[in-house]
């Protein structure tokens, strides 16, 4: 976790220099709309696309393994169960055989 902490906080550093170095101002274009706008914003504004692609694309993982873990908690409760009654009828006394027949 931390390494990816130390990666996240480089790459930040790396887009703001780079838009510090370039503070003019582009025209955007995108189908039939553009608009003026600083190198900042569209630096920015791509590389929060970027994480929100990211993050999407992981929530289907995060979903299944959610649920996963969900049914093997349920199934270790189920599992537990079984060994107390197991433990119970193991520690049960047996009856004692007929006492004529030896």
């Amino acid at each position: 976790m931390n390494g990816a902490l130390v990666a996240l906080v480089v790459l930040l550093a790396v887009v703001a220099a780079f838009a510090v170095q370039n503070p003019g101002i582009i025209t955007v274009r995108f189908l039939h709309l553009s608009g003026s706008t600083s190198v900042l914003v569209v630096i920015v504004s791509a590389f929060a696309a970027g994480v929100l692609g990211g993050w999407l694309a992981g929530l289907p993982g995060y979903f299944r393994r959610r649920s996963e873990a969900s049914a093997a908690r349920k199934r270790i409760q189920e599992l537990e169960i079984e060994v107390a009654a197991l433990r119970a009828k193991s520690a049960a006394p047996t009856a004692p055989g007929p006492e004529g027949k030896r």
